[in-house]
């Protein structure tokens, strides 16, 4: 099916990806690139499986649904972790230099 074909369908939901070969894409890209010019989107598919979209530009970037907001609960104080006490490091040199002796 050419690109021709795809851009003429008029069964198509506007806004919707038209799913378009690795081979159709390099057979007609030119077409492609016209088609996306005038606003087309097309899916990119090789053997069978989805790999990438083509857009316009100026495409509205796809919303994501927002179920709820994060929030912020607490922190890291609120962990009620405690940390260990260590000797200071003259401390430790000095009990490594009184074994010398």
């Amino acid at each position: 099916m050419g690109i021709e074909e795809h851009s003429d369908r008029s069964g198509e939901v506007p806004g919707e990806a038209i799913s378009l070969s690795q081979r159709e894409l390099r057979n007609e890209s030119g077409r492609v690139l016209r088609a996306v010019s005038a606003g087309a989107s097309f899916t990119l598919t090789n053997g069978g499986v989805v790999v990438g979209r083509i857009v316009p530009v100026d495409a509205p970037p796809p919303a994501l649904a927002i179920t709820r907001p994060a929030r912020r609960r607490g922190g890291w104080s609120s962990l009620g972790v405690t940390r260990a006490t260590r000797p200071s490091l003259q401390d430790s040199i000095d009990e490594l230099r009184a074994d010398r002796v």
